[in-house]
């Protein structure tokens, strides 16, 4: 019989990773336990994956009820209610929290609300956020699940009111006329196509030589001249020099290309997207020997720390930080520690990513220049939107498929997409590549028609002299 402060498993952090962690505890029989100091559903779920997600949504149905007349219909008197706007977004969120607070009873988790602290092997602390301080609870097995936080630069910091993190960006009180975001990420490109949508002047800087710098160059090349032509301002190779407030309400920026070069940017807002650190701090982790590197938890392949019986899942363990690769591992990690059969560690390179702009961006495994860096040969397949007949149907007419393969083998090394849907077209290509499908197996499996899938198999056949529709 067991104690109300002991339990078989301790997830610190109740985001995508730990949740998830807790849920598949809770159905292999084990007395589980979630600590979690703000909000059920972390970050993603409250002001990240979820709620930004409503707000492209708004912003692309602006953007199709503009351009309505194309299809044959009037629209008038069109505009803007930014307050129901931004509204709508936090409903969806506090709606999927509740919706996480329910499985948490579902599966007999026990929630603390309170912020956790590792006193030894198999102890938490407990002190709630103001200051009361709780039994503390015991596990064999402790998760670290505690996730990131937006990076700031020196200099740079945010205010809260004209410098803004992710979250000021997603509740502003009013619809600014101009936005500078430094750093052009997803969460940067995201944000940057939101405001832009809505008719804000925006403009983007990286300190690297092209946008979207970890996708394939061929879809960063593509993405920069969307946006160019939707009017966004790109400055590559650039740093913000520094940042000065000024009246009314407003705030200047100096840019400085890498020729050295200053631009003056006069703007009413800025939006801090330069990447995320871990949420290692006051977790006692150094105190027991737990190896923190440039921010983030050292793990092994089964999300193992250096200390026997503690483990971390998620933005805290570091890249790629990505909700489903939190709730990968919170599966993978809890099945091994139940004795599992079958369970295998994450590859890196079966986790897609997406970026949820206009256009869509959607990427999964090697770079067309990450693949010839390892050696291999290679075949290359791309197909256009142009040329697909749902596409047309639909008006998205601009956008590109691009596989990678092995030539030698025929693995299928990487898949690139840029265009309307294509994060939800990623999952095939995922789910081949998780089977280790080769190029045969594509181009014998038969697409709908007409879908947008089919372009999937037009740049599989592409890469082998094969297209049928180009």
């Amino acid at each position: 019989m067991t104690s109300g402060t002991e339990f078989d498993l301790v997830v610190i952090g109740g985001g995508p990773g730990g949740y998830v962690a807790a849920i598949r505890a809770g159905q292999l029989g084990m007395r589980t336990a979630v600590v979690e100091r703000e909000h059920l559903g972390g970050i993603c779920l409250n002001w990240g994956c979820i709620p930004t997600k409503a707000l492209l949504r708004a912003s692309e149905l602006y953007r199709q009820v503009k351009e309505a007349e194309a299809f044959g219909l009037r629209v008038d008197g069109i505009g803007i209610d930014f307050e129901r706007l931004i509204q709508r977004s936090r409903n969806v969120a506090d709606k999927l929290s509740r919706g996480v607070a329910f499985l948490m009873k579902k599966n007999k988790i026990v929630v603390f609300d309170a912020q956790g602290k590792l006193e030894s092997p198999g102890r938490v602390a407990l002190t709630t956020n103001d200051g009361v301080i709780l039994p503390s609870i015991s596990a064999k097995h402790i998760i670290v699940a505690t996730g990131a936080r937006a990076r700031s630069l020196p200099g740079l910091e945010p205010d809260g009111t004209r410098i803004w993190t992710y979250k000021e960006a997603m509740v502003p009180a009013h619809l600014p006329k101009s936005i500078l975001v430094i750093g052009s990420g997803p969460i940067g490109i995201e944000f940057a196509s939101f405001y832009r949508a809505l008719g804000v002047d925006v403009t983007v800087v990286e300190v690297q030589a092209r946008i979207l710098p970890v996708e394939d160059e061929e879809i960063s090349k593509l993405a920069h001249m969307a946006f160019a032509k939707q009017g966004i301002a790109i400055h590559t190779g650039t740093t913000v020099a520094r940042l000065s407030r000024v009246d009314p309400g407003g705030v200047l920026a100096w840019l400085r290309r890498s020729d050295g070069e200053i631009t003056e940017v006069a703007v009413e807002r800025v939006i801090l997207a330069v990447g995320i650190t871990g949420n290692v701090e006051g977790l006692g982790l150094e105190a027991l020997g737990v190896n923190v590197d440039r921010g983030h938890i050292v793990i092994d392949e089964w999300c193992r720390t250096t200390v026997p019986g503690i483990y971390a899942i998620g933005d805290v363990a570091g890249p790629p930080w990505l909700a489903h690769k939190a709730m990968h591992e919170g599966v993978l990690c809890v099945e091994k520690i139940a004795g599992v059969d079958g369970v295998h560690p994450l590859k890196s390179t079966n986790v897609p990513g997406c970026t949820y702009c206009t256009p869509q961006i959607a990427s999964l495994g090697l770079t067309e220049a990450e693949a010839r860096d390892r050696g291999y040969a290679l075949k290359i397949g791309r197909y256009p939107y142009s040329a697909n007949g749902k596409a047309i149907a639909l008006g998205e007419t601009d956008g590109l498929i691009k596989t990678v393969f092995d030539a030698e083998t025929g693995a299928l090394l990487g898949a690139h997409m840029i265009g309307a849907e294509v994060t939800e077209l990623i999952q095939g290509f995922a789910i081949g590549k998780t089977l280790e499908t080769t190029e045969a197996e594509l181009m014998a499996t038969i697409f709908p028609h007409p879908t947008l899938s089919e372009m999937m198999h037009e740049s599989v056949l592409d890469a082998y002299g094969r297209a049928l529709h180009s």
